[in-house]
């Protein structure tokens, strides 16, 4: 079935000029606004779902421009000049390694004999004004980013540039050089990681079916039979979802009666922008198994069922990734073992990474962790995927960096739907932090 657009809208000829801008135009909402004849607010509009599509950036101090739109399989590492630009820096030494690619950073609040074990190539030391410091990393292979405005001797420049490894300097403090290069990567790196709906609608190249309120339950079983599906979005004259209608919905209904009133209103629907993750919550938590999908006018794009969402996610999972939000990487630093009543706990180490910028362990990073165990303890017990529904944490005593820990999960009651769990973070003087948490099922409704 086939139901007829409306001519072009503004929104659309404004979205195809910016496509057709060349590469490296700037682009300015008031000018774009005079140059179509529309508000200001509507250009606007159009920018910004342009660059949701990724043909354009916005960066500080740059403003809006036209790029060519990168595949989304495509690794998008930071370089070090990258980290230059994002921190406001200039190179002090070691121009030659700004193509270089950024694996990770360290913070070096730490003694030199402590900071030699967090540094290896690749990765890039913030640290003040400390010669001895500089001198280590770019001997391990590493940059070095100078907080506060500090310069370094001529000894260093010369050693950064015979090794053709950075050294950048930068008027910002630790807390705020973090906290822009964490922007940068996730922005960078770990959208690039996060399937999205988009991946799996392009991937399938199926043809979009769907409805009219005036079509007959006749035409809803010729459709069924042509695609094999049993649940259809239901569009207006306009192409924008006003509804859904199922196989069930229809049982009693005659053959050639319209299916206007066995429509159910105003259904759950989802962009191409959205997280697989996120849809798999949604049909959970509202216990359905079909969302429309659509763009930012509600027009329909596509539809996927909860099936889909789930083998995509399940199949990302055997996948090389691009690259690991930070949240990975502090787990990744504990070790799983089985204890004698074959119960998981995990133990591992505090790191400087896991430091807030007074020196203390952020509770966020703590609560992180325990989620973590928590998951891994419910999917070792039931096989199945999980997402927190809620949980309540309290804190009992402060940790240290190096400080061994041990997360101590125990599933106090697992049903088909959700697994409660009470998890105890500890370490040699005893309990850190405790955690009541109740996880939800994705692979059941």
């Amino acid at each position: 079935m086939e139901g007829h657009e409306e001519s072009i809208t503004k929104h659309e000829q404004l979205l195809q000029y910016i496509e057709g801008l060349k590469v490296g135009t700037k682009i300015s909402v008031r000018k774009l606004a005079k140059n179509m004849g529309v508000s200001e607010g509507t250009a606007y509009r159009a920018v910004k779902e342009a660059e949701n599509v990724g043909i354009v950036i916005t960066k500080e101090r740059i403003g809006t421009v036209r790029v060519e739109k990168k595949p989304r399989n495509l690794s998008d590492q930071l370089s070090f000049g990258d980290v230059a630009e994002i921190v406001e820096g200039h190179v002090l030494g070691g121009n030659e390694g700004l193509s270089k690619a950024l694996h990770k950073y360290v913070i070096g609040a730490m003694k030199i004999d402590a900071m030699v074990r967090y540094i290896d190539a690749g990765s890039l030391l913030i640290v003040g004004n400390r010669e001895d410091a500089h001198i280590l990393a770019l001997e391990q292979g590493s940059g070095v980013l100078i907080t506060g405005g500090f310069g370094t001797s001529r000894e260093v420049k010369q050693l950064a540039d015979k090794l053709a490894l950075p050294i950048i300097s930068s008027r910002h403090d630790t807390f705020t050089v973090a906290s822009m290069i964490n922007r940068a990567i996730f922005d960078r790196i770990i959208k690039k990681k996060i399937m999205l709906i988009e991946d799996i609608v392009t991937a399938s190249k199926r043809k979009v079916s769907f409805l009219k309120t005036t079509s007959s339950v006749a035409d809803f079983e010729r459709l069924a039979a042509d695609s094999g599906q049993s649940r259809f979005p239901v569009t207006d004259d306009w192409n924008r979802v006003i509804g859904i209608v199922s196989r069930k919905d229809l049982e009693e209904a005659d053959p050639e009666q319209a299916i206007e009133k066995y429509v159910t209103r105003s259904p759950i629907t989802a962009g191409l922008q959205t997280s697989l993750a996120s849809a798999a919550q949604i049909m959970v938590w509202e216990g359905i198994d079909f969302l429309p999908i659509v763009d930012r006018n509600r027009k329909l794009v596509s539809s996927v069922t909860r099936k889909e969402v789930l083998q995509a996610m399940r199949d990302a999972q055997n996948q090389p990734q691009l690259g690991e939000t930070f949240e990975q990487l502090m787990w990744n630093g504990f070790a799983e073992e089985r204890g004698a009543d074959g119960h998981l706990f995990f133990h591992g180490i505090i790191t400087p990474q896991m430091a807030t910028y007074l020196g203390t362990i952020s509770e966020g990073v703590l609560s992180s962790l325990m989620t973590q165990a928590g998951l891994a303890a419910a999917k070792d017990l039931s096989g199945s995927g999980y997402v927190v529904d809620n949980m309540t944490t309290y804190f009992i005593r402060p940790l240290q960096i190096e400080n061994q820990i041990v997360i101590t999960p125990v599933v106090l009651e697992v049903s088909r739907r959700t697994c409660k769990l009470e998890i105890e973070m500890s370490h040699h003087d005893g309990i850190a932090a405790k955690t009541v948490m109740t996880l939800q099922s994705i692979d059941h409704g």
